[in-house]
């Protein structure tokens, strides 16, 4: 009997402490994969990546000792073939496509959801799990395909974008989390309402929910943000 697939082997380059902490916390949630360093520069990414073992880089692209693009470069000078997910604010086009030129299999840009990241780096398990040699066209393009996401999931049925917006907003400034009718009074909207983007919000894996006794009657439950979710 085979063993399990080892983990992939997650190097995290980013400058935030506090975003360092969430996207190390975000794939360590994901099965299959383990954060093997975290490097908060361009250098101490150079210096981790000579003596560690790197399958796949989460790369902040704009570092305080230069572009994380300058170090992608470095390392393809040196032959290190890792491949790379690029987290960043970065919305340039040109930037996008020389980082493609250089390796980089996906960009998730911030602010972003666990979903989100989650399922990028499922899509590269994917794509990196193909092997042998393809009977075709069609089998190189599903490979390929792994890595492309799909057309933008669509809201359940009867939810805004806007409001997701405004709920979301409301409950990560909760220091102590909301019930979906105080969520509802502060944002103009039903409980019943609010429930649903808060359930929304839980099923992505954004906040949870726990129920508030103490009260008369059925207890309320209570809503808050999950700690390092974007």
């Amino acid at each position: 009997m085979t063993g399990a697939s080892p983990a992939i082997r997650v190097l995290v380059v980013e400058d935030d402490p506090v975003a360092a902490d969430a996207h190390q916390l975000y794939v360590d949630r994901v099965p299959g994969f383990t954060v093997a360093a975290v490097a908060r520069s361009r250098a101490e990414a150079s210096r981790l990546l000579e003596r560690t073992d790197i399958d796949l880089i989460l790369l902040d692209l704009y570092l305080p000792d230069g572009h994380g693009l300058q170090l992608l470069r470095s390392l393809r000078a040196g032959g290190h073939q890792a491949d790379v997910i690029a987290v960043t604010s970065a919305r340039d086009l040109a930037v996008v496509r020389e980082g493609v030129s250089l390796g980089v299999v996906q960009y998730v840009l911030k602010p972003f959801t666990f979903a989100t990241l989650r399922d990028r780096l499922t899509r590269y398990a994917d794509f990196r799990a193909a092997a042998g040699e393809a009977s075709g066209q069609d089998e190189v393009d599903r490979a390929l395909g792994a890595l492309r996401s799909p057309q933008p999931a669509s809201l359940p049925k009867g939810l805004s974008a806007p409001t997701l917006e405004a709920v979301t907003r409301t409950l990560r400034a909760s220091a102590t989390g909301l019930t979906a009718a105080e969520a509802g009074a502060e944002l103009g909207i039903s409980r019943i309402t609010a429930r649903r983007y808060l359930e929304h919000l839980v099923g992505n894996g954004c906040a949870e929910r726990s129920p508030q006794y103490g009260q008369v009657g059925r207890p309320e439950l209570q809503y808050r943000w999950v700690t390092g979710a974007r």
